[in-house]
């Protein structure tokens, strides 16, 4: 999501064969301005995903990046498929930030996008 509200959205899932699925969309400021808060209020900046489970090719992966004023992260880790997958983790509290912030944000453009 820029700035100026341009939304973009990736999705390499392979589910049944498919190919990289990419969808475009436009937003207002007031959408724009969400998804700030959002990412802001869930303390993402704060987390090391460091110690978090290497992605798997075969079971799956899961990447978020975000830049928000000078700061730009990126997250990568195993594909996270429970709370069970969380709590089993060598540091939950930070995976659980993420998982939180990704659920979020999927409901949030998954409702644009659709």
């Amino acid at each position: 999501l820029t700035p100026s509200g341009v939304l973009r959205y990736a999705n390499n899932s392979h589910y049944k064969r498919d190919s990289m699925i990419r969808k475009e969309v436009h937003v207002s400021p007031a959408v724009v301005d969400e998804v700030r808060r959002i990412i802001v209020e869930s303390e993402i900046t704060k987390v090391d995903d460091s110690s978090w489970k290497e992605p798997d090719w075969q079971k799956g992966r899961q990447d978020l990046e975000i830049k928000i004023g000078n700061e730009h992260l990126a997250f990568t880790c195993a594909e996270v498929g429970s709370l069970l997958d969380v709590q089993n983790s060598a540091d939950p509290e930070g995976l659980k930030t993420f998982y939180y912030l990704t659920q979020d944000l999927k409901a949030l453009i998954f409702s644009l996008i659709s």
